[in-house]
Parts: C-alpha cells; structure tokens; sequence
C-alpha cells in the first residue's frame, strides 16, 4: 500500500521547523550545527526532525569527519511534486480542460 509511504512525506512537511529545515537546505549543503545556531532549537530536536525528513526520503545526509552535513535529495524533490499531483491534479486538469 503505497498510502504509507506518501504519509511520511505529508507528515515531514506539515511541522513549521521542518519546513523552516528544507527551506534553509535549500540554499545548499549545511552542517548541523549551522542548522542549530539558525533554528535556536536543542539537539535532540533537530535529531527527530532530521530523522523524519531523512526518513522520508526529502533529505539526505553526509558525514564529513565529525560533522554531518545535510542537503535536499532530488529524487525526494520530485516525489513531493508527484504526489501534490497525484492527489490533487486531477480535477484542475478537469477544469482546465473547460476554459
């Protein structure tokens, strides 16, 4: 059942400092500890927000000696597209059509 799968991508989508996270990767590759000084939130915060986001494929992560560094996955990119559409396209194609 695929229903599950697209669950964790709505799921790490709908918290304000996980999109606070993928709007700041979107700038490019970023240490954690950019991420913390930036967001003003504690470790193990960031830990479960990263996990939900690597967890659901939107992020992905690198580690560089001690540090880990974070970036936007591109195929995660295309699968939120994908399923904005899936779920919602169908019926403004429809209207479309009509105009």
């Amino acid at each position: 059942m695929r229903y599950r799968d697209d669950v964790k991508i709505f799921k790490a989508l709908a918290d304000e400092n996980r999109l606070a996270i993928l709007d700041r990767l979107k700038q490019g590759e970023t240490c954690v500890c950019v991420l913390l000084e930036e967001l003003a939130i504690s470790q193990s915060t960031l830990s479960h927000h990263m996990k939900l986001l690597c967890d659901s494929g939107l992020v992905e992560y690198r580690k560089e000696g001690k540090s880990i560094l974070y970036s936007l996955s591109v195929e995660g990119c295309r699968s939120i597209h994908r399923l904005l559409g899936h779920y919602t396209c169908s019926r403004c194609k429809d209207e479309e059509d009509q105009v």
